[in-house]
């Protein structure tokens, strides 16, 4: 009797765990495809390549966003990627016990700060002294991808084999020149995966851009002046009341989503080839 109760208890459990995981794949097969159906009419090369036209017109692209978005995003990677890597580094290798969990505690917290609040954080810090840029709006997004790159960065390095780091040691090797050659790139992989996660978090931010740079509706790489981001095109476009708008609007969207799309499965990529 106890054994048919457990057996129909198991059965029970599994399927609403099969419930669970249908539900959330299935809502996100329908963000996806809702998100799809909506935007991959509008794409075409004139949408990539051209510059928006006036306000209510119809025509007109993102080359701006696209720019801007990866200008943005590239001056996050240089501030976040070697930041985090050398603290996951100090906080693997060097910090006390006591040190390290107060740190891994505040990257954990900062981690679950919500962006609106960077935002805010870097428009009083940057923004007002120094006028709205994309300075500022890749700074905000690097504080996003900075705790992200450290604790996956010092997991990664907590998983290199204590034998590898010991013969080094033992051949007369300095511990720093061990780390550098030895444990990071058998770390490396798990750290390359950890940076594409912050980066691909990093890139659909709205919030922080809106306090920092600002959004422009010219084309413009000038890193001391507001520039365009996709996100805050899809949040400004959404919000007009022009259709065509709307339709780039889910274009860009469509285009970001793939963005996403396309860095998980890198890191899917990456993780399975270190496992192998």
């Amino acid at each position: 009797m106890r054994n048919q109760r457990r057996r129909l208890f198991n059965r029970l459990m599994i399927g609403v765990v099969t419930g669970c995981a249908a539900l959330s794949v299935g809502i996100m097969f329908l963000i996806i495809g809702y998100v799809t159906a909506k935007g991959v009419t509008h794409i075409s090369v004139t949408f990539l390549t051209h510059e928006p036209t006036s306000l209510g017109e119809p025509g007109g692209g993102i080359k701006h966003a696209l720019v801007g978005t990866l200008i943005l995003v590239t001056i996050a990677i240089s501030i976040a990627v070697p930041l985090g890597i050398g603290a996951g580094i100090f906080v693997s290798e060097y910090a006390s016990p006591r040190l390290a969990l107060p740190l891994r505690f505040l990257a954990d917290v900062l981690t679950g700060v919500p962006s609106i609040v960077i935002g805010v954080f870097i428009y009083s810090l940057i923004v007002i002294q120094y006028g709205f840029s994309a300075l500022a709006g890749g700074v905000a997004l690097a504080v996003i991808m900075l705790p992200i790159v450290a604790r996956t960065s010092e997991e990664a390095l907590y998983l290199v084999p204590r034998d590898q780091r010991e013969a080094a040691l033992a051949l007369g090797t300095p511990k720093w020149r061990m780390i550098l050659q030895i444990v990071l790139p058998t770390a490396a992989p798990a750290v390359v995966t950890g940076c594409l996660l912050a980066t691909a978090r990093a890139a659909g931010e709205t919030a922080p851009l809106l306090f920092t740079a600002l959004g422009n509706n010219f084309y413009s790489t000038n890193v001391k002046e507001p520039i365009a981001a996709m996100p805050v095109i899809i949040y400004r476009y959404a919000l007009t009341p022009y259709p065509s708008l709307h339709d780039q609007a889910w274009a860009t969207a469509f285009i970001l989503v793939g963005v996403m799309l396309v860095l998980s499965a890198i890191t899917r990529i990456v993780v399975s080839r270190s496992i192998r």
